[in-house]
């Protein structure tokens, strides 16, 4: 089968594609990735045959970190919240049409159109265009449910989840009304979440139903149309492994700090707000540079700074990890049984965050709001030997990375096969 995967966002909204796409390679299909021009590396090391789709990642990272900034200090300010977000979202609105042609050129004849979360009004309309079955994938809960924020009432929770599925189509309808004319499509009918469960398509939800306690059970009505597959990952050894396990070895088990793709606005305060909580709680750090530079930074003997790792290899390792909260990190720290600080910098971020407390796993903060003070009391927080309990009882539950790779691409697989009716 030929099969389109279109996955655009950071390295975190993209990887569940390539993880997908490269175990449907392995079984013989013919498997084109479209992903943003600075994450085609990551495909094309897997063996995946990759297009550029969209700008790059990295050149709107610092706008998107600055809005959720400005937005959790002032969300109260609705006029200047929306102008701000306008503002943040415009090099992504431009490249809507661009975005919409690539798409469409190499959408043809596919068997089945895959999308991650971003852009999906984007995909449905190509795929409706070409003729093609279309299925998501989607690593939190964010079709409307009562789980969502486990600290607000559920029949709260669906209205805010309804209102934020308009308040999205509302900054999009224009987009997606000019790309849907140019396409000789008629006017969509309202936000696409609407319309792919009207059609019936596929939504692979990738992450554990575990860590959405009754979420499972409150979607009984969709069948299998929202199956959990757990998280889908890569899992990559890098060329740091060997050196962090070896340093991890000459001494206590570090914590691990961790901040992803957004960059974080001054390095040297974070490794500085680093170094002094570990120090009050007496324990090492290794810190994870990500997309942010680390190479100006004041030294200190019992702080490590390295690249990229395998979160699979290190986080086992440690005593407790720390980090922005990202679909992919929060589910390798769960995997690996040890507590989590989820220092969160936007929306969905706060959602993992949520979940980790809700759990008893772990602690979470608005990244902005941390300080070396309240560094310390998180951390000894989620020291405790409880957190540590509980922790390693959730990771023995998840799904392992492989599995959920061989399950969501026999669901890809199986829908492909079915007859479809566009």
């Amino acid at each position: 089968m030929k099969l389109v995967l279109a996955f655009y966002g950071t390295r975190g909204d993209v990887e569940p594609g390539i993880a997908v796409g490269r175990e449907l390679m392995r079984r013989g299909h013919d498997v084109l990735m479209a992903v943003p021009p600075d994450l085609i590396g990551s495909a094309q090391a897997v063996g995946l045959t990759a297009v550029a789709y969209g700008p790059d990642t990295q050149s709107w990272l610092e706008n998107t970190r600055d809005f959720w900034g400005y937005f959790f200090r002032n969300f109260w300010r609705i006029r200047d919240v929306r102008k701000y977000l306008e503002e943040s979202r415009s090099p992504g609105m431009r490249a809507w049409a661009p975005m919409t042609t690539t798409l469409a050129s190499v959408a043809g004849g596919a068997d089945l159109l895959v999308t991650g979360v971003s852009y999906e009004e984007l995909v449905f309309d190509v795929a409706e265009y070409c003729d093609v079955p279309l299925a998501t994938v989607i690593w939190y809960p964010m079709r409307v449910n009562g789980k969502l924020l486990p600290f607000l009432p559920e029949p709260v929770v669906r209205v805010a989840m309804k209102a934020g599925e308009l308040l999205i189509w509302r900054g999009v309808k224009k987009e997606v009304g000019k790309a849907r004319r140019e396409l000789g499509l008629p006017p969509a009918t309202g936000p696409v979440p609407g319309r792919i469960a009207a059609r019936e398509l596929l939504e692979i939800q990738a992450y554990d139903d575990a860590l959405f306690p009754g979420l499972a059970e409150e979607w009984e009505q969709w069948g299998d149309q929202r199956p959990f597959v757990g998280t889908l990952t890569l899992e990559l050894a890098t060329e740091e492994d060997s050196d962090v396990m070896s340093w991890v070895a000459d001494g206590t088990p570090p914590i691990c700090f961790g901040f992803g793709s957004i960059p974080v606005e001054s390095p040297a305060d974070m490794i500085r707000m680093i170094a002094g909580a570990c120090a009050q709680v007496g324990e090492r750090a290794l810190v994870c540079a990500g997309w942010t530079d680390f190479s100006d930074v004041p030294e200190f003997d019992h702080v490590k700074v390295v690249g990229a790792v395998n979160y699979a290899t290190v986080f086992p390792a440690c005593r407790a990890v720390v980090h922005h909260g990202g679909a992919g990190t929060t589910a390798a720290g769960l995997r690996a049984g040890v507590p989590t600080l989820v220092l969160y910098m936007a929306d969905v971020q706060m959602i993992w965050g949520a979940a980790v407390k809700k759990l008893e796993v772990g602690a979470s903060r608005r990244f902005s709001a941390a300080t070396e003070k309240t560094l310390v009391k998180d951390l000894r927080t989620i020291l405790a030997p409880q957190y540590r309990t509980r922790a390693r009882e959730l990771g023995a539950r998840m799904i392992r990375p492989a599995e959920s790779a061989t399950t969501a691409a026999g669901l890809l697989e199986d829908f492909a096969r079915r007859e479809w009716v566009g």
